[in-house]
């Protein structure tokens, strides 16, 4: 009996442990549970911030290469391929027609063939040139120490060193001399004698600005001081005050402020003509403008408009504005081509009728070139195709092709290669990293790549929008000088005077010449509606100046 009671005192025993044990297991497997689930949320968070890390890391390592490569390192866009003897990368993979492929090949080797054969140009050493014969000369003569009548004069050695005499303000005296008619003024009774034929002077010279001394060359000097040679005008008027006249910061903005208006409606023509062309690029560029509610300086934009083959530049601002409605009402009734950049304002011309849309070469290749540090290898090949694409425009030139023979040209040479590439880039593209530079230079050719290749349909289109962004360089050094406009009407104004002075330098004539004779004739020409404006146009002007006779 105690046996037995020994016995199921022992399981009743061991029974206990067991539940003891089978609960602190359970106890246990809960909080494993519990903390393989705070493990496995705190590793969501940690990779979750890494990414978040990653990404700030490739951003700041982008912004510091785009810093550096600005900053210290020469800018130029132009491939040039570490090994000048590889003529040909592989196309990794291009999914082409055998036919395609072969044409592109032929296209290559044809280009990589001409670079190579072209005869060398020599470097050629720098010599002094001569000084130009028109500039007065003044003769200094040095006699050498000790000469007496035993000496003979023999001969002269001639040095000429170039002089510069500060400018120089001088006041131009404006006499009319009054005259009466004898017999009027031996008459005792002057009432029967009309005024008008009894006295007689001369007429006063048209002078720009009414009720101002200010000549047409002073209020040139002011706009080409602030707008060409990028001087603010309290620069200005420091010089002045040098050369001995002290002028008021109110008096040169209410002359800037005239000549503008007067200049408006010449401004207006320049725009009629402009969009009369068939083939213009747009560009827009920032400007600071003063905005008296934030009491700062806000960002605003100027449109620019240039025409590549009549060689007209128009500056446009409204309000500030970079909307779309912006360009679509600057270019309403325009029909032709428009080139401009991936910006996706211009993407509504992609369906106007009467409008072909081309892109910007330099833009796409500008993106590879920031991509070449993140994909060598992918950056190189795209860079090295539109180098081609470039290659063959030096061709063109270089034999001085017309408009239809460098069309031919391209639809020989240049048309396969950008089929090949076209197709390379939607094979390359899940290669890349994704967000990062070589992505974005992929995604942003394939988006307009059909504008891009649009170049080949006529001769006369260029490769990139260069000549704008060459037009708006003036305007971008200027608001680096001058900081910013004081308020819309202002900003309107320096669109103004960059559409002239632009003009101008598009068209070779000198800006103060032509501002100085416009200023002078243009209060003529605004009151008498008979004449045309369009005359007075710096292209027209130059017409006019080559065709008039040569005075002895």
């Amino acid at each position: 009996m105690s046996n037995f009671e020994n016995n199921d005192a022992f399981i009743e025993h061991l029974l206990q442990e067991r539940d003891a044990m089978y609960g602190e297991l359970s106890r246990l497997r809960k909080i494993d549970q519990g903390a393989l689930e705070e493990v496995e949320n705190t590793n969501k968070k940690l990779n979750r911030i890494i990414e978040e890390k990653d990404d700030k890391i490739r951003q700041l390592t982008d912004q510091l290469a785009w810093y550096k490569r600005k900053f210290w390192k020469p800018t130029t866009e132009k491939y040039i391929p570490q090994d000048p003897n590889q003529c040909r990368i592989d196309f990794d993979g291009l999914d082409m027609l055998p036919e395609e492929k072969v044409y592109a090949q032929e296209a290559e080797k044809e280009v990589i063939s001409y670079e190579r054969n072209k005869p060398k140009k020599e470097k050629k050493q720098p010599v002094r040139m001569p000084l130009p014969e028109h500039l007065r000369r003044e003769t200094e003569v040095i006699e050498p120490e000790g000469i007496d009548e035993n000496w003979i004069r023999i001969n002269e050695e001639v040095t000429e060193v170039l002089n510069l005499k500060p400018g120089e303000l001088y006041v131009r005296r404006i006499v009319r001399p009054v005259y009466a008619l004898r017999k009027a003024l031996l008459q005792q009774n002057d009432d029967e004698q009309e005024p008008g034929k009894c006295i007689r002077i001369a007429s006063l010279p048209n002078l720009p600005l009414s009720r101002s001394n200010a000549d047409a060359s002073l209020l040139a000097d002011i706009e080409l001081g602030k707008y060409l040679y990028h001087l603010p005008f309290h620069r200005q008027i420091a010089i002045y005050k040098q050369l001995g006249v002290s002028l008021p910061a109110s008096t040169i903005n209410g002359w800037h402020k005239d000549t503008c208006d007067l200049l408006r409606a010449l401004y207006y023509r320049l725009k009629e003509i402009l969009l009369l062309s068939d083939y213009i690029q747009v560009d827009e560029s920032t400007i600071p403008v003063i905005n008296k509610k934030k009491q700062k300086a806000a960002k605003e934009y100027l449109w620019v408009v240039r025409s590549v083959i009549e060689k007209l530049v128009f500056f446009h601002y409204d309000k500030g504005s970079r909307a779309q409605k912006v360009i679509v009402e600057l270019l309403r009734d325009f029909k032709g081509a428009v080139q401009s950049d991936g910006y996706g304002a211009y993407s509504i011309y992609e369906n106007k009728t009467g409008v072909l849309l081309l892109g910007c070469w330099a833009h796409a290749r500008r993106k590879f070139k920031e991509a070449e540090k993140e994909d060598k290898s992918g950056a190189e090949y795209a860079l090295g195709q539109i180098s081609l694409l470039y290659k063959i425009e030096t061709m063109a030139d270089e034999q001085n092709l017309d408009d239809q023979q460098r069309a031919e040209l391209r639809t020989r040479l240049a048309y396969p290669i950008l089929q090949a590439f076209e197709k390379w880039i939607e094979n390359y593209y899940p290669k890349a990293i994704p967000r990062g530079r070589m992505e974005r230079a992929l995604k942003y050719t394939y988006s307009i790549f059909r504008r891009l290749s649009r170049y080949h349909l006529d001769g006369r289109y260029k490769l990139d929008n260069n000549l704008i962004e060459n037009s708006i360089r003036g305007m971008a050094i200027g608001r680096k000088n001058y900081l910013f406009c004081g308020n819309h009407d202002s900003a309107e104004n320096a669109a103004i005077m960059y559409s002239f002075i632009e003009t101008c330098k598009a068209q070779d004539v000198d800006p103060r010449e032509w501002l100085t004779d416009v200023l002078t004739r243009i209060p003529v020409y605004n009151n008498d509606y008979r004449l045309d404006l369009a005359d007075l146009l710096p292209h027209n002007w130059k017409k006019a100046r080559q065709c008039q006779p040569m005075s002895n």
